[in-house]
């Protein structure tokens, strides 16, 4: 695969005609275009849809072993250069092992030292980025030094030198996962230079062949539908049984009668060993027979021993799922598989909870949470004394929702909010309400994070407000209790709708009376625009909370 690479064009300001210097070891792909000098060294990759521009600005380096990423623009202006680790001066320098993940924008002047991590759509202008820096998605650095290993958060926008010196420090999971990026696409470079070589990918191609040769006769084993029958299942399920099998899962069974079907309190079927589909129907025929009368469920195991695909075949009255075809997952769109190893679906899921709050459960449940449900009188609601419904031991999403839904019909013009639990830290990862005094059955709204925050949320509050509405206070207390930082974003109503938020930085506050009133200021400061409370975890550096909590 030739590379495009061209001589600088002649200008008023330079008619040099120089030309990349790019070393034997890199991978440059086709559809990118270097112009002008740009040094490239060992090892590195360039991906397509790149454009290494040296045609203002100049000269260029990229350091070895760095990754240049789909639809990255590195350019410069005529005027203001950098001095590269060689102690000469350049345009743009990009050290060794850094990556410069998709869409991302170096425009020169600018520096960005070994090891660094600029993420996806993120701007790097008159800048220096140090070395071992972590710069996350839609961030925005300019005219300023960030100091080596810092952290940047996605959607921060870095223009005064104060703000770039009150960052966090990089943690060791960041530099693990910098080192992982930089990993993957050594791999592909190499990947890349093998399949355009004959020796190289030519024995690979053999191998496949003769793998694929004898795949395909156990697919035809596995697929002969067509021959098989069954007089108690319905097609649907034997096609079912059909993919989980082509896709490497085990198959299990359950059962329960009606009585314990309200407690989730199943029982296992004999295993199911099955090699041929013509096995897994007969083994799950004898389960219907031995357990006529009550539910039977199917589902698959993946290797790491998480649930998939769970699906009631069977209901008390002998009903068998209906005989339409079978489609395989491949969203999660009207409440299908979730791909997280748990499962719901609208006609066993809930007629009542939003489709939102039914994906909330099986993602918590496929992460291996614990579920808890609380509930409130409007009156405790102010002082967030809330109160826990009946504990849950369901393991699946249709018996959390038959759960929350008691929970929901037993206290009628109350508040009730659904908890996620991390059993082994024993604290909350997600605190969302799901329904309000007037009966109203609502998704979690603007609040996209998994909120945590300790128990200590259940104390007396003691700081109120004119301006801020109870929720907005309880959430302030919530993200404060849980000893998370709290920032301000606001975005005009033109702005709004390409996600160009503008940061007022965290907050400093000693208590939550000085929360509230910051906030306060911040909501008559940019009146007419829309305003969001966002909750960090210093220590993770990611958001826990964002809500938007003003209007135009």
């Amino acid at each position: 695969m030739a590379v495009r690479s061209t001589a600088a064009p002649p200008t008023p300001w330079s008619r040099s005609l120089a030309e990349a210097e790019i070393h034997e070891t890199a991978f440059v792909h086709s559809f990118s275009n270097i112009i002008g000098d740009v040094h490239i060294g060992a090892n590195v990759i360039v991906a397509p849809g790149t454009s290494i521009r040296a045609d203002e600005g100049t000269p260029f380096y990229i350091g070895e072993n760095t990754n240049i990423q789909d639809g990255v623009v590195i350019h410069g202006l005529e005027q203001g250069r950098v001095i590269g680790d060689d102690s000469n001066e350049y345009s743009v320098w990009v050290g060794k092992n850094a990556s410069i993940t998709h869409m991302a924008l170096i425009h020169g002047p600018a520096y960005v030292g070994e090891n660094s991590f600029i993420g996806f759509r993120s701007t790097v202008f008159n800048s220096r980025v140090g070395a071992g820096c972590i710069i996350m998605m839609h961030a925005l650095i300019q005219d300023v030094e960030i100091p080596p290993g810092k952290y940047v958060p996605s959607g921060a926008i870095i223009t005064t030198q104060q703000q770039a010196d009150r960052l966090s420090d990089v943690q060791d999971q960041d530099q693990e996962f910098a080192h992982h990026v930089i990993g993957i696409n050594q791999a592909l470079r190499a990947g890349y230079l093998c399949a355009a070589d004959n020796k190289c990918i030519a024995p690979i191609r053999d191998k496949n062949a003769k793998s694929y040769t004898s795949n395909k006769l156990n697919v035809i084993e596995i697929g002969r539908s067509s021959e098989v029958a069954s007089n108690s299942l319905g097609a649907e399920t034997i096609d079912q049984l059909r993919y989980l099998l082509e896709q490497g899962y085990k198959i299990g069974s359950e059962h329960v009668d009606q009585r314990r079907f309200r407690t989730g309190s199943w029982t296992s079927c004999k295993p199911i060993e099955a090699r041929t589909l013509g096995e897994a129907v007969a083994a799950l025929e004898v389960c219907l027979a031995d357990h006529s009368g009550e539910y039977v469920r199917l589902f698959g195991i993946d290797a790491g021993r998480r649930r998939v695909l769970e699906t009631i075949i069977q209901r008390p009255d002998g009903a068998v799922q209906a005989s339409t075809s079978f489609k395989a997952p491949a969203s999660q769109k009207n409440g299908s598989y979730n791909g997280n190893g748990s499962s719901y679906s609208n006609g066993s899921g809930s007629g009542r909870l939003p489709a939102e709050t039914v994906q909330q459960i099986s993602q918590l449940l496929a992460g291996g949470y614990k579920i808890g449900t609380e509930h409130v009188d409007e009156r405790r609601f102010r002082t967030g004394s809330w109160n826990s419904c009946k504990p849950i031991e369901a393991t699946s999403a249709n018996e959390v929702v038959s759960a929350l839904e008691e929970c929901i019909d037993n206290h009628q013009g109350e508040y009730v909010r659904l908890i996620g639990i991390d059993p082994k830290a024993k604290r909350r990862v997600l605190e969302t309400i799901i329904q309000r005094p007037n009966g109203q059955v609502a998704p979690s709204g603007s609040q996209r994070s998994m909120v945590s925050a300790s128990s200590s949320s259940t104390g007396t509050a003691t700081a109120t407000s004119t301006r801020l509405s109870s929720e907005v206070v309880d959430q302030v207390r919530q993200v404060l209790a849980g000893g998370y930082k709290i920032s301000i974003e606001h975005v005009d109503q033109r702005r709004f709708r390409t996600g160009s938020w503008n940061s007022t930085g965290l907050i400093s506050a000693n208590s939550e009376r000085e929360a509230i009133a910051a906030v306060e200021s911040t909501l008559a400061e940019y009146a007419g625009e829309y305003v969001r409370l966002i909750g960090i975890d210093p220590k993770a550096k990611r958001r826990v909370l964002e809500t938007i909590i003003q209007r135009p």
